[in-house]
């Protein structure tokens, strides 16, 4: 053989490919594995494959004064180096988990945690944390009294606005999940006429029909708000 082989070392701890002289001994190969592999030279057991997967070796490298090329080395070949004494040199402990204590927390221990994912989650109140559940039962709730036909006002952002109107539907929708209360507003201050997606809950004019949440409205004796109009002129 002449020139160089390039061939894949692999160890309990390493795998890397490497250039080597087929000239060399087994000897000499040794001393150059020591530093790659961790496994003193006297320690190791190199058998050759023709790949990582072969089911069995092509040569044992049990001779230390031979060649390499006396076995037959070829690129891309697998030198396989085992450790027979890894007691004593450590060999294998980085991938061996075997002798690694278990970190073990119980539920208690993780629950006080504060640097933990379910701290997390209470602290900005994620997952099962949420208000959510609260809130679509107050939303659900419909008081007594909230009936179809009953005078109603609808809670407004604005100083001194009523939004005044009568119901005209309490029940679920296809748009939104939960109860939804349908209101037929006195003044075009709504957003429909009672049809919404395709879907009719109840009939009113373009832009006095609305539907808000129940905790949204308020039922009782709101009359109709009559405009009071002076003239200016004469």
């Amino acid at each position: 053989m002449s020139g160089v082989v390039n061939v894949f070392v692999v160890s309990p701890d390493t795998r890397s490919e490497r250039r080597i002289d087929p000239h060399i001994t087994v000897e000499k190969l040794k001393d150059k594995l020591e530093p790659i592999t961790g496994i003193p030279a006297g320690n190791q057991v190199i058998t050759l494959l023709d790949s990582e997967g072969a089911p069995s070796a092509t040569a044992n490298l049990n001779d230390n004064t031979k060649q390499l090329g006396f076995y037959g080395l070829r690129d891309w070949q697998v030198l396989k180096v085992e450790d027979s004494n890894p007691s004593a040199s450590f060999t294998g402990q980085l991938t061996d988990v075997s002798h690694v204590e278990k970190f073990e927390l119980s539920e208690a221990e993780y629950a006080k945690r504060t640097d933990s994912v379910l701290a997390y989650k209470q602290r900005h109140k994620v997952g099962r944390f949420a208000p959510h559940e609260e809130t679509e039962t107050k939303q659900a709730h419909v008081p007594d009294g909230m009936v179809v036909g009953a005078r109603c006002e609808v809670e407004s952002s604005e100083p001194g606005l009523s939004k005044r109107g009568s119901i005209r539907f309490i029940g679920e929708t296809k748009f939104s999940k939960g109860v939804w209360v349908g209101i037929e507003y006195d003044e075009p201050m709504g957003k429909n006429d009672g049809f919404v997606q395709g879907e009719k809950y109840f009939t009113c004019r373009p832009s006095y029909g609305v539907f808000v949440r129940p905790d949204k409205v308020s039922v009782g004796n709101f009359p109709v708000e009559e405009l009071d109009v002076e003239d200016e002129e004469m």
